[in-house]
């Protein structure tokens, strides 16, 4: 063969090639992935409330669900877990990343959820629980993606304020969601394990603008066990998984102001 039919050849096989994109490489998924940050609620009041056990129980499904996308769920992009409660207002918390839970059971997830967040600390600060959320985001470049923020928790606030009565509802009107407002364009936060009341003073008394909220209250979370079905692998609990989908993942609408 001359080398001018030779070069023909190879210009036919090139133009071949790119005609057919679909063959040269696979279909890439672009839809945006949400970043997850959970907090969860180590205050003795949590204990008291007798959903401690039963949240850390959830969880270890609930991240296992995530991480491997079973039943529908979305797999997160992100994923960063760190307490809420501490020994002093304004103290920081370490987040544990989604590496710290890859490629675990779910025993192991419940196991190491217990070992991280002991029920020990005294306080429950919200606040800087969602600074250091906002701080995450921005320095991991996470805002152009969606963000949930799910606190496991009873949901009340137990800061000293000055001039402010212990459980009161000023208490709730104190808690600062300012610094997820406009952390991203769809950023919804999940509380779960509130009693009615609470998840009430949530809706109701905590100042927020674009910040979608969902309450899941603890009556409802019980009901999650229920739909395990005995001696099914997880990837086929497909009765849990949709529980899971309607009741703690609920896409929810931002209210009309």
């Amino acid at each position: 063969m001359s080398r001018r039919a030779c070069s023909l050849s190879v210009v036919l096989l090139a133009s071949t090639w790119l005609a057919t994109p679909a063959l040269a490489q696979p279909a890439t998924d672009h839809r945006l992935r949400e970043s997850l940050f959970i907090g969860v609620d180590t205050s003795g009041s949590f204990v008291q409330s007798g959903d401690y056990g039963h949240a850390m129980s959830f969880l270890g499904y609930y991240f296992y669900g995530h991480l491997n996308g079973l039943g529908g769920l979305s797999q997160p992009r992100e994923l960063f877990v760190a307490a809420i409660g501490g020994k002093e207002s304004n103290e920081p918390k370490a987040f544990h990343p989604i590496l710290d839970f890859a490629g675990k059971d779910i025993a192991q997830i419940e196991t190491d959820l217990k070992r991280w967040f002991p029920p020990t600390d005294t306080l429950t600060d919200f606040n800087v629980f969602f600074a250091q959320v906002a701080r995450i985001a921005k320095e991991r470049n996470l805002v152009l993606s969606p963000i949930t923020v799910m606190l496991v928790t009873d949901g009340v606030p137990d800061v000293p304020t000055p001039n402010v009565k212990p459980g009161s509802t000023a208490m709730y009107q104190r808690i600062d969601l300012g610094p997820l407002e406009y952390l991203s364009r769809n950023l919804t936060v999940r509380l779960i394990y509130p009693n009615p009341k609470v998840g009430e003073l949530w809706r109701k008394q905590v100042p927020r603008q674009r910040v979608k909220l969902w309450t899941t209250e603890s009556e409802v979370m019980k009901g999650w066990r229920a739909q395990l079905v005995a001696g099914v692998d997880p990837g086929d609990q497909t009765r849990l998984w949709k529980w899971v989908r309607d009741n703690v993942d609920f896409r929810v609408r931002l209210r009309p102001l």
